[in-house]
């Protein structure tokens, strides 16, 4: 299994199930060329084209992919995302860098007990997580 972001829970995420066909699953082998991981409250199955939307972000935050499996957990389902060209792959990694920072921002405005500025918190967190952040 290649690497997957884990997309921060506290952010909603829906997965809306297209109406392409199911990829065969000996394509699903390597056809990753990363994804993201995220919860569901129903499993999807494996070879699922599906949408990524992220609400809170809008329109732009709306990626195509596949899936490319599926884990029963406790009270819901952990389900891989993988993304097939370049171009949605790069647009996930940054949708999922916006989440990140939004999580961040929240954090620290949670301890802080006031609103802080955007701009600057985004910068802190790209300064301590970019080098860090897969790029895979």
């Amino acid at each position: 299994m290649r690497q997957y972001l884990r997309h921060p829970a506290e952010l909603p995420v829906e997965l809306v199930q297209r109406k392409h066909a199911f990829l065969p699953k000996q394509r699903l082998h390597n056809i990753s060329l990363g994804g993201v991981a995220c919860n569901s409250a129903k499993a999807i199955r494996r070879g699922t084209a599906v949408e990524l939307c992220i609400p809170l972000l809008g329109e732009q935050a709306r990626c195509a992919g596949v899936v490319a499996w599926c884990r029963k957990q406790a009270d819901d389902y952990l389900i891989g995302i993988t993304f097939l060209d370049e171009d949605t792959l790069f647009r996930a990694r940054m949708v999922e860098q916006v989440c990140q920072i939004e999580r961040y921002r929240q954090q620290c405005e949670e301890q802080a007990g006031h609103a802080l500025p955007v701009e600057s918190l985004a910068r802190e967190w790209i300064d301590q997580n970019a080098a860090d952040f897969p790029r895979d």
